[in-house]
């Protein structure tokens, strides 16, 4: 059961940094808000109005495996990650809100970095081990939301998933959340250039996978459960029509062990 988390909690805001366009100080409120107010469900609303038609007419979108997301409580989305479009498909899963991280480049607009955070979104820096972001997940986790968490760390296209980050397994060790795999399948042949296209969009979700919860997880630990969370990810994938790697490429099974707090 989630600990029950006061939204008006915040992140503290780090230095005033200019990155990529827009200080740390910038990011930093994105992230304060995303806990003290959250998304703005009118805006949410309006969006989701317009787009969710788009995506069943247009892009003629399938979901499969819906029975599978729990209708209350945290959650937490593992998806491969192939196109901008991604976050705003995985929405359509659930008829609750949902947050997601999304690189913060995003943000360096302020316009863009307004309406982004309104719906959900709220910067990380990639490659660099963002305990900031980490950290506001698993606040939004705690209070009950759904998080939408890309494993692979950045956008992987074409050709066969790539490797996951450990984030994911620390996220569900530190929350009891439960995780749904999901699999997004034809969002790459969306965008060439400026172009949006009409190509088939279809998701699978797996079935929850739960995790004890350890207050301070060890990195081996976090390790082990992103090991058992991305095969059901590839399984999804695969089941999709996703081009697999090579089989001399495909990761032996992991033996399960126990998961332990770090000493």
């Amino acid at each position: 059961m989630a600990r029950p988390v006061d939204r008006r909690q915040a992140v503290t805001p780090g230095p005033r940094t200019g990155i990529w366009g827009v200080g740390a100080n910038a990011l930093g409120e994105y992230h304060s808000r995303a806990l003290a107010r959250g998304v703005s469900l009118a805006l949410y609303l309006v969006v989701r109005a317009i787009l969710q038609p788009i995506f069943h007419v247009y892009f003629r979108m399938r979901r499969t495996g819906m029975e599978h997301v729990p209708k209350s409580g945290p959650v937490i989305f593992a998806s491969n990650h192939r196109s901008f479009l991604d976050p705003f498909v995985i929405g359509t899963l659930t008829r609750r809100p949902v947050y997601y991280v999304a690189k913060k480049e995003l943000f360096a607009h302020p316009v863009a970095g307004w309406l982004l955070n309104r719906l959900g979104a709220f910067p990380i820096d990639r490659g660099a081990g963002d305990q900031q972001a980490m950290e506001t997940a698993r606040l939004i986790l705690e209070r009950g939301d759904c998080v939408v968490i890309f494993p692979e760390g950045t956008r992987t296209r074409p050709g066969p998933l790539g490797q996951p980050r450990r984030g994911v397994g620390r996220l569900a060790l530190q929350t009891g959340a439960p995780v749904v795999p999901v699999a997004v399948f034809g969002t790459e042949a969306v965008r060439r250039g400026w172009r949006i296209r009409p190509r088939k969009v279809t998701l699978r979700c797996g079935r929850a996978l739960s995790f004890p919860r350890v207050e301070n997880p060890s990195l081996a630990a976090a390790a082990a459960v992103t090991d058992r969370i991305w095969p059901c990810v590839v399984l999804q994938w695969d089941w999709l029509g996703g081009k697999m790697p090579e089989r001399a490429q495909l990761p032996m099974p992991v033996a399960r062990q126990p998961i332990h707090a770090a000493s």
